[in-house]
Parts: C-alpha cells; sequence; structure tokens
C-alpha cells in the first residue's frame, strides 16, 4: 500500500443496473476485477484500489448530478498507451455513447494530453489519458 493512495471512491447512482453495465465493461478494460456484489452495489478492484457504485435511495434522486455544481467533475483514468485511447474510443463509438468535445479530440485537454472524454448514464465525465 502507498500512503496517499487512494482506497476506494464510491458514486451513488440513478440506476445501479445501467450504470453498472456502462462502467464494467470500461473498468474491465483497466485491468479493474469486479470485486463485491450485493442487491444495492457492485464493485470493481485494481491492486488496493476500488471503485463502489450504490442505487441512491429514491427520494434523493430528484435533484441530478452536474459536475459543473460542487462535487466531483470527473473521474480521469491513465491509459497503457495512445493505441489504448483509440482502441476504447472505438468501443465507446461502437456502444452508441457520445464523446464529449468530439471537435477537439483527441487533443481536447491541449496539445499535449491524449485523451478520450465521454460520459456515465448519469452524466459524470469520464476521461481516458495516454501516457506523455
Amino acid at each position: 500500500m502507498l500512503q496517499g493512495s487512494l482506497h476506494h471512491l464510491e458514486l451513488y447512482v440513478s440506476d445501479l443496473k445501467r450504470s453498472t453495465q456502462f462502467w464494467g465493461w470500461f473498468l474491465e478494460s483497466l485491468g479493474y476485477q469486479p470485486y463485491q456484489k450485493w442487491k444495492l452495489g457492485q464493485s470493481w478492484r485494481l491492486g488496493e484500489t476500488y471503485i463502489v457504485f450504490v442505487q441512491t435511495e429514491a427520494k434523493y434522486t430528484e435533484v441530478p448530478y452536474h459536475r459543473c455544481q460542487v462535487g466531483l467533475n470527473h473521474l480521469a483514468f491513465q491509459a497503457n498507451s495512445r493505441q489504448h485511447v483509440d482502441t476504447i474510443t472505438d468501443t465507446i463509438k461502437d456502444k452508441g455513447i457520445p464523446l464529449l468535445y468530439p471537435d477537439k479530440h483527441p487533443y481536447a485537454g491541449g496539445k499535449d494530453h491524449y485523451a478520450v472524454y465521454f460520459e456515465d448514464p448519469d452524466r459524470i465525465k469520464v476521461e481516458l489519458v495516454a501516457p506523455h
């Protein structure tokens, strides 16, 4: 364990089934493995870090998530190469998931930042970035 590294991340989602279908293929393409599963949640693990998705109670779903409000803006994951980013980009397109910033892809983060940006079912922005 590396001191200061992320232990886990827990996201409440509006539709657990839809979110776990979305995140499962993506996380597993990065090397995460299914970790825990229960009626109202599921997680994937990579090394010592795991990401948890939990069904939000109906009474809390009235106000939808928006990344420009106070709180989480986006999750950025490290790819192993530019080809990895390209492969995931192709999969995203095949799944009908819209790319964010398509007119600037794959340099929406700047001329030295090769990445793909997209959103999960609750509109949480996801980034996959190639190493420099």
